[in-house]
């Protein structure tokens, strides 16, 4: 948890106004709410918060919340950034009890792809879900699904069921047994042999000299 701490600073005010004012001074204005207890307003270091964009795991990533002698377990749950320059606006934190059940979005990776016969053969990979959401508690958050290649066949496809899920995480939809990635036949394409211009230049320069001989033949 020591990697995942994020120190915030309590504010009183809120509104539009203030947040104005709090990115002016270098900070992001946010809200740490859940847990059934009030919503609490804070700002975020404008470098700190920088630093937790670039973290691609970051609404899956459980984090230590430091404000003052407070700590609490968060998750980051929306960012808002500014349309044109990216620059952040506003961060939503879930408060968060080892008790807390919550639905997330977890992406898919991909393992022994080079033991799979389909992609050997040359065969296409097409991932109809990047991301699963499933429903879990707080506490036992998956970084990732993993999809194993293994012997996999051109025309297989790979449902959520033949994927082994960890203890106690569940998808949200269970109504279907829904497909994350099929591999499909590669595509060949028939590409014609065009004669350069040249050659067609060449050929008409022939036909007239041929013809020219000819005409003096016959003269």
């Amino acid at each position: 948890m020591s990697d995942n701490v994020i120190t915030v600073e309590l504010r009183d005010r809120v509104g539009k106004g203030a947040a104005r004012a709090a990115r002016r001074a270098g900070v992001i204005p946010g809200v740490v709410y859940g847990d059934k207890k009030p919503p609490q307003p804070i700002t975020v270091d404008r470098k700190q918060m920088d630093k937790l964009l670039q973290n691609p795991g970051l609404f899956n990533t459980l984090f230590e919340l430091h404000a003052g002698d407070k700590k609490q377990q968060v998750l980051p749950r929306d960012v808002q950034l500014d349309v044109v320059t990216d620059v952040p606006l506003h961060v939503d934190f879930l408060r968060l009890s080892n008790r807390t059940e919550i639905s997330i979005n977890v992406p898919v990776v991909f393992i022994n792809e080079e033991e799979s016969e389909a992609l050997k053969q040359g065969a296409v990979l097409n991932i109809v879900r990047h991301q699963v959401e499933v429903r879990c508690l707080a506490s036992a958050i998956p970084a990732s699904l993993e999809i194993d290649l293994a012997g996999t066949q051109i025309g297989d496809s790979i449902h959520i069921s033949a994927v082994d899920l960890p203890k106690g995480v569940k998808p949200t939809i269970t109504d279907r047994d829904f497909t994350i990635v099929t591999l499909a036949a590669p595509t060949i394409q028939m590409v014609e042999e065009e004669v350069g211009e040249g050659e067609e230049v060449e050929g008409a320069e022939g036909e007239d000299a041929a013809g020219e001989e000819a005409e003096g033949a016959d003269s």
